[in-house]
């Protein structure tokens, strides 16, 4: 016993515990790289709120089926026309008994979305945008729709 009557853990303890400790630590960060993507914006269907070449961190969860995203938020979902490309879309509807989200870009006229190819299925989302990260100009934290600028970029044309 020490002098104020607790004993320290043996040397062998003390590494058993930093053992522990560093593999929880590495497993939550494997879990959070999983949950965590990066989406660049490409095309014009978002604008004013998101233009071409905007860079957002996409968060989703690391396993289990994909929460449910708010009405007007900004998410990624995998393309129901094909499957290996990602569409930035906001949330437009949820339909949790059909397990289905409708998405629809900001700009109508230069966005496919929901209203070309229905609803998606929740299984295609890939997560929710938090996150602008470049252009440096344009970074901060994304929201819903109300939260936007919208009086700062039209599409060309």
């Amino acid at each position: 016993m020490g002098p104020t009557g607790a004993t320290l853990p043996s040397l062998s303890r003390r590494r058993t515990r930093a053992v522990v400790v560093a593999a929880l630590a590495a497993a939550g960060l494997a879990a959070a790289a999983r949950s965590v993507r990066r989406v660049e914006v490409a095309g014009w269907s978002m604008a004013p709120a998101l233009r071409p070449g905007d860079r957002l961190f996409v968060t989703g969860r690391p396993a289990g089926p994909p929460a449910w995203p708010p009405v007007g938020s900004v998410v990624a979902v995998r393309d129901p026309r094909a499957p290996g490309r990602v569409l930035v879309k906001r949330v437009a509807a949820v339909d949790r008994r059909g397990g289905t989200l409708a998405v629809v870009g900001d700009n109508a006229p230069a966005s496919t979305d929901s209203r070309a190819f229905g609803p998606v299925d929740r299984r295609a989302l890939v997560g929710r945008a938090r996150w602008r990260y470049a252009p440096a100009a344009r970074v901060g934290r994304l929201g819903r729709s109300e939260e936007y600028d919208r009086s700062d970029a039209q599409p060309p044309g």
